[in-house]
């Protein structure tokens, strides 16, 4: 943080870099799948590569999280597609990155939300597994994903922790970061499969077709062909329908 605010700008790019390089040494390939060094490397080289790397360089990007510049803050939320997918083949490093992506979505300021938002499908896409947070895991209420375990142990898919931030996403104070989540929430659907998109996805898409602003509702419309493909038109049409309906009676909709 003592650094200018022009070099901290570029901490999450190179931060990129460096994951990109790191996963293309552990699998042996280079970004185009080329051989190099003669194939993968020696498990014990990648375990102790890997283990630099997390400790090492993901401090760097965590830190981005608290940046006192919301322009760095704000390059971080945006590019944090990139920095999973960098990192995603790292042991124990979504660990790391998922709580501070969950940060951003927290963030001061509206920009870095916003920004933050429109990466979660694609966050939510990594393969990786999660710890859920201390704060959901045995409990029984609206946040929680799996009460049925209680065990510290208990990992779940890193779109199944992010969809216990979704309805928290529809109450947000800015209405572009609403704006944004209603263009991108329906995405979640195929990566959480039926059953947790009826639960735990359909009641915020819901909140967002009530949406008070225009531009929200009209966005999570557009997007529920999405939705559709995952629970069926019969479920859907069931679910949505009043939503709808009401919408249809809304004089300033139509």
């Amino acid at each position: 943080n003592d650094q200018p605010d022009s070099v901290r700008l570029q901490t999450t790019e190179n931060c990129i870099a460096f994951g990109k390089a790191m996963t293309s040494l552990a699998k042996g390939t280079d970004e185009d799948g080329n051989e190099i060094m003669g194939g993968t490397l020696d498990d014990d080289f990648i375990r102790e590569g890997s283990g630099i790397l997390v400790k090492r360089i993901l401090p760097l990007i965590v830190s981005t999280i608290d940046d006192r510049s919301w322009r760095v803050r704000w390059t971080a939320a945006s590019k944090f597609a990139e920095v999973v997918k960098s990192f995603a083949d790292l042991p124990d490093a979504m660990d790391s990155l998922v709580p501070a992506y969950e940060k951003l979505l927290q963030d001061p300021e509206a920009e870095v939300r916003t920004a933050a938002t429109f990466n979660l499908a694609d966050v939510a896409k990594c393969k990786a597994k999660v710890h859920l947070p201390p704060r959901v895991r045995g409990l029984d209420g609206p946040d929680t994903f799996s009460p049925q375990t209680t065990d510290d142990n208990e990992l779940v898919s890193v779109a199944e922790r992010l969809v216990q931030r979704v309805t928290n996403l529809t109450e947000d104070d800015s209405e572009n970061v609403r704006a944004a989540l209603a263009m991108v929430a329906t995405e979640l659907a195929p990566i959480l499969g039926k059953d947790a998109t009826i639960h735990h996805l359909v009641p915020p898409v819901l909140l967002l077709l009530r949406d008070a602003t225009s531009e929200v509702r009209l966005n999570i419309i557009s997007s529920l062909s999405a939705l559709n493909e995952v629970i069926g038109v019969d479920l859907l049409s069931q679910s949505l329908l009043p939503a709808i309906i009401d919408l249809a009676q809304d004089g300033k909709w139509r």
